[in-house]
């Protein structure tokens, strides 16, 4: 490889950088206090600390659900790299592209992408979906759990006993609950939680993967995978395989 042989090409914009660190961030807090609400008993968590992890959770998972929806709309606006067409898996060729991406990457000249490379657009949808599913069974159970938007109100006013005033309601307080109502929403919630659980250990597979992905990539390659999630640009010996500007 020579220095003329590589080349700097803008790819990753700004507001898709700021996404995927903030979601870093978010999943890292969410997963840690994930942790610790899951074993408050083994732990010694009183009733008063796992309400407020409970709290603390909720909030970064807002952040979180944000941000995500904020990227899921971004896939309409942003650069070609950023939209929907260079993200999702499929169209004319897709499935041959596929198979020459794997074949070349055990060859000793790999094709390099700028954007994601065919398999990776898989991952990536597989990943998207899963932070998608999280996030909306996660805001269902923050009303569940301790009445707290969007669906808290609603949950409050199901449960609350005759005579209390549904927004008095907090967490634990069992006295304050209907008891045939309380036992009736926490059937409507039991199928949120076991998803949210087994999404959870899914998408800590599936992040797994994709940081080995990224990694082995990156020494395979020779190239600059991670560095463009800071930067925005990516160095690539040779022609890329998507880039369709002389001057990308």
């Amino acid at each position: 490889m020579t220095n003329e042989q590589l080349r700097v090409y803008s790819v990753w914009d700004k507001p898709t950088r700021l996404f995927h660190w903030i979601n870093v961030l978010a999943v890292l807090g969410l997963v840690g206090l994930g942790l610790v609400i899951f074993n408050a008993g083994t732990l010694g968590v009183s009733t008063p600390g796992k309400i407020l992890l409970k709290e603390l959770h909720v909030l970064v998972g807002y952040v979180f659900a944000t941000n995500l929806v904020i990227r899921l709309i971004w896939g309409f606006f942003g650069n070609r790299h950023a939209r929907w067409s260079g993200i999702l898996p499929g169209g004319p060729g897709y499935f041959r592209s596929v198979h020459d991406y794997i074949t070349s990457f055990f060859s000793a000249n790999p094709k390099r992408y700028l954007g994601h490379n065919p398999l990776g657009r898989i991952g990536v949808t597989v990943m998207l979906v899963l932070l998608f599913v999280q996030a909306v069974t996660g805001l269902v159970l923050a009303g569940t759990d301790i009445f707290y938007p969007p669906l808290g109100n609603w949950i409050a006013e199901w449960i609350a006993a005759e005579g209390v005033d549904p927004a008095s309601l907090v967490p634990y307080a069992k006295e304050m609950y209907n008891e045939q109502a309380y036992q009736e929403m926490r059937a409507f919630r039991k199928p949120f939680i076991t998803t949210h659980v087994y999404t959870f250990y899914t998408l800590l597979v599936v992040i797994t993967a994709h940081i080995a992905a990224v990694v082995i990539t990156e020494i395979r390659e020779r190239g600059t995978l991670i560095s463009a999630m800071f930067t925005g640009r990516k160095i690539v010996d040779g022609f890329p395989q998507d880039n369709t500007e002389p001057n990308d």
